[in-house]
């Protein structure tokens, strides 16, 4: 069997634009990956257009050998961009391989750890701007069955919160967490915009409210401030989603930065690196809860990989599904009263109406600046 063609789908709908991958091969079996890009969908599918060639004729069972020779002769190092368009493919190939061989991509792994997956939202939070409706959003989404809340409060603030815009901050995390209890979760969500000080006078003042996790709260291109904070804050420190491979992983290990690990499938280098990352992080005994906020075929290839981790402990899931409401997917696997539930198809699980998704043509705009226009 060989690698005969690769497709690029750049799809649009409402707030959501989503860059798929198909790679097809000579006895007509298809495999997908996703490679969504924020603000960035048309430079990725040209990336995927120039690594494309590199594996036309290749065997599809040779994944690792193609991730490491493509980054490798990509030569400029790791960007969302580069390593978006090699994660697409690499999670493609995966799944025509459980697809050749009839089993789902967990057995390809060593097997399920567990068949479910604890959720947490994320994107529950549009039109919550005051304390009072954020928190009847909240205990909505908790109504959903979602036991843990992610959101980043801190509006338009950057690299300082003035003391108006703490308590602000102190406001809505208070009001969050009276109306979800003890019981459940919340999560805050920095995106990477504050010095160690300002980070740290955060987590000071919101550690009484009990967050599970503090996530991105400085840029991840200095990890030794990010090791510097962890080892000061009284709230755990997670981030990930811009870290692009297990090189980037490495430095973060051995300096201690994390206590949540949160690579993404679309970005860090596909099934492959995934997984990579998810032994490397449970050596170190950092917690697994993979960065997954858009497409459904990184949900897909996220369950497919991290199930077979033994330290997964939550996955990120948007409450809005857009995709589902535009029929863009038939799925074999589910979310139910708070957990993503594992399909046992061959491959990953996932099918794209691709005349729908020819029907849905990209829309420019920033989903980053809509978010923050809500905070």
């Amino acid at each position: 069997m060989k690698i005969s063609k690769i497709s690029t789908f750049v799809v649009g709908a409402e707030q959501d634009n989503w860059v798929f991958v198909t790679v097809q091969t000579d006895e007509g079996l298809v495999g997908i990956g996703e490679c969504s890009v924020e603000g960035r969908e048309m430079t990725t599918e040209k990336a995927i257009e120039e690594v494309a060639p590199y594996y036309i004729g290749k065997d599809p069972f040779d994944t690792g050998v193609h991730l490491y020779k493509s980054y490798r002769d990509g030569y400029w190092g790791s960007c969302a961009v580069l390593c978006g368009a090699l994660s697409a493919i690499d999670t493609a190939l995966w799944d025509i391989k459980g697809k050749a061989l009839g089993l789902p991509v967990y057995k390809l792994l060593g097997g399920a750890f567990t068949k479910k997956v604890r959720a947490y939202a994320n994107r529950w939070f549009f039109g919550g701007d005051t304390p009072d409706k954020l928190a009847r959003l909240a205990a909505d989404t908790v109504k959903k069955g979602f036991t843990a809340l992610k959101w980043d409060p801190f509006g338009t603030a950057e690299y300082i919160l003035t003391k108006p815009q703490m308590k602000q901050v102190v406001a809505q995390v208070r009001a969050v967490r009276s109306a979800i209890g003890d019981e459940n979760d919340i999560l805050i969500e920095g995106h990477g915009r504050f010095n160690v000080r300002t980070a740290l006078e955060i987590a000071n003042e919101l550690a009484p409210y009990k967050p599970l996790f503090f996530e991105e709260p400085i840029k991840p291109d200095n990890i030794d401030a990010l090791a510097e904070l962890r080892e000061r804050s009284p709230i755990a420190i997670a981030a990930g989603e811009r870290l692009y491979s297990r090189y980037d992983f490495a430095e973060a290990i051995r300096k201690k930065a994390l206590d949540y690990a949160q690579p993404d499938v679309r970005l860090c280098g596909g099934i492959s690196e995934l997984y990579h990352i998810g032994i490397m992080t449970h050596a170190a005994y950092i917690s697994l809860a993979p960065h997954n906020v858009h497409g459904l075929v990184g949900t897909a290839a996220t369950m497919q990989t991290a199930v077979a981790l033994p330290n997964m402990t939550m996955l990120e899931y948007s409450v809005e599904q857009t995709a589902l409401k535009y029929g863009l997917f038939e799925l074999d696997f589910g979310f139910s009263n708070g957990w993503v539930e594992l399909s046992d198809a061959p491959g990953l699980g996932i099918r794209m109406n691709e005349k729908k998704a020819k029907e849905m043509p990209f829309v420019r705009h920033s989903m980053i600046e809509k978010m923050f226009e809500q905070n």
